[in-house]
């Protein structure tokens, strides 16, 4: 049975997003890359090792363990998966795991900049972005568990930065 339609029937109105400043993180990496090789056809793998690193901001603070890693992937037209597991230790004891999946793009140029780990490339001339989810405990950070976060990533040699924002 076909659904009336009611033409006058609209949605209520949804506020524009907001979001909120969570935190920066510094994500020390080893600086040997490891190519995984192609997948199937879908791009080359790589590995890089996560060797600690720290985070601050406005809720929460601490250190990130060594021993997590991230495991892009290079897409034959270019673009980058992020796929990224570490753990964070907040300066009161919890630990809280992290996974970050997105995508890292730019002209060949400053990728060759990016990926040579020689130089910092101006963060406005590429977009490395992420969506992030966290898996905290009950109490204290429980938070972190019931909302959607973006980052936004800057890479230096041998450091990537990223700045989370909270989706309101």
């Amino acid at each position: 049975m076909p659904i009336d339609l009611t033409p006058d029937i609209q949605p209520t109105r949804v506020s524009e997003p907001e979001f909120e400043f969570v935190m920066q993180t510094r994500v020390l990496v080893n600086p040997k890359l490891r190519v995984l090789g192609n997948v199937g056809g879908s791009g080359d793998r790589k590995m890089l090792e996560i060797l600690g690193g720290d985070f601050e901001g406005p809720k929460l603070r601490g250190k990130i363990l060594p021993g997590g890693g991230d495991w892009p992937l290079l897409r034959p037209d270019g673009v980058g998966i992020v796929d990224a597991r570490y753990t964070f230790e907040t300066d009161d004891g919890v630990y809280i795991n992290i996974i970050n999946t997105g995508y890292r793009h730019a002209p060949p140029e400053t990728l060759a900049v990016l990926d040579a780990k020689r130089a910092v490339a101006d963060p406005n001339g590429y977009y490395l972005r992420t969506y992030t989810r966290f898996e905290a405990p009950l109490g204290k950070y429980e938070w972190l568990s019931k909302h959607v976060f973006v980052g936004i990533g800057e890479r230096h040699p041998e450091v990537l930065f990223l700045r989370y924002f909270m989706l309101l």
